[in-house]
């Protein structure tokens, strides 16, 4: 198969889809790979490196779509990148469809075979956004007790204290590999941490693998409004596979939380878990309101690209050589599990949860 792997253009984005390690093992098993020059000057990859892995260097990405079978990509295509591709295209990447109408529409006018990244399901589990997840969720601790800095907008707190001071208060929404990650580091920071989940068989696993200074409740509202008060930092990180995040703070309650405290919304790319939450960049990657201040970069691992492409392609390579081998025509019957991946196909819409969040009938 022909694949091409274009430079991604999302504001901040310097993460590829495909190492040159990839590329050579995709060229082994006779496939013929594109790579835009620059491609993955923003991981630390070179050009050269590609060259000698077995790729083709274009500097037309439109010549790299036009001889391309199937589009390998990290993000979300955006606007200007609609042109570019050919009806019944193949397409490989994030997608995040249930917060984007827009692109949904496109991909099923344009007859594009969508495959997403995000909601590949295996035995209950997501390996291809776990990587991202676990960065997103490190992170969220950092920014967060960045941006409690007075400097940044925020309450002036040092996360961790010092002796004969507090030290904040972390609240994170959701028990899953993001929120894992978060509550680890912000606890390896000095945090008083709280995870809340519903899954009370996580909050048990949670519990006996956290540190003393991690607390695990049963999340509900009830719980939520009586914590949120208390807050410094709350870190949202809850997913429903495919579909958009539900809001678990409302933009009232923000009237209740201490003034020059951080939300950061690990959750944006499905529309976010706070309703006061918007996309951001890392170039301008937070806003106040009442007092608040949000982080809610829509690419968080974008800021560590050599890291995040490691961890992605390192899940991804296997799935992007199974789709390549047999196409998008019959992968998902000799790959059975690449039917939770399968977003669009030709004009139908093959996920329940986006369909349901974007009003358009599926199969």
């Amino acid at each position: 198969m022909k694949i091409g792997v274009p430079k991604e253009i999302k504001t901040d984005e310097y993460r590829v889809a495909v190492t040159p390690a990839g590329v050579k093992e995709l060229v082994h098993e006779k496939h013929m790979v594109y790579i835009q020059r620059g491609a993955g000057e923003g991981s630390g990859f070179s050009d050269a490196e590609y060259a000698d892995a077995g790729a083709e260097l274009l500097d037309d990405v439109a010549e790299l779509f036009t001889l391309a079978e199937m589009i390998v990509k990290v993000k979300e295509p955006i606007a200007i990148e609609y042109k570019l591709f050919k009806p019944n295209q193949t397409l490989f990447t994030y997608l995040h469809l249930a917060a984007d109408r827009e692109l949904t529409e496109f991909l099923l006018e344009k007859g594009i075979r969508a495959f997403s990244y995000e909601t590949l399901n295996v035995n209950g589990r997501l390996p291809l956004l776990e990587p991202m997840s676990e960065v997103a969720g490190k992170m969220a601790s950092l920014m967060g007790a960045v941006h409690l800095g007075r400097y940044h907008g925020g309450s002036g707190l040092l996360i961790g204290g010092v002796v004969g001071t507090p030290r904040a208060k972390v609240m994170v929404l959701g028990g899953g590999v993001a929120g894992k990650a978060a509550a680890e580091v912000a606890a390896g920071l000095g945090a008083d941490v709280t995870i809340m989940d519903i899954n009370t068989q996580r909050l048990h696993y949670l519990n006996d693998v956290m540190p003393a200074n991690v607390a695990t409740i049963y999340s509900s509202s009830e719980a939520i409004s009586s914590l949120l008060p208390h807050a410094d930092i709350v870190v949202g990180t809850v997913l429903i596979p495919g579909a958009k995040a539900p809001k678990l703070i409302s933009k009232e309650m923000l009237k209740g939380m201490k003034k020059g405290s951080v939300l950061v919304d690990v959750s944006i790319d499905q529309g976010g878990c706070f309703e006061s939450s918007h996309p951001t960049t890392h170039s301008n990657p937070t806003f106040t309101q009442e007092g608040i201040v949000h982080y809610c970069v829509a690419n968080m691992p974008g800021a560590y690209p050599r890291t995040s492409t490691y961890a992605l392609t390192n899940v991804t390579l296997s799935y992007i050589k199974d789709l390549a081998k047999y196409g998008a025509e019959e992968i998902c019957s000799q790959r059975a599990v690449m039917i939770s991946s399968l977003n669009t196909y030709d004009g139908v819409l093959h996920n329940r949860a986006v369909g349901v969040a974007l009003g358009i009938p599926s199969v």
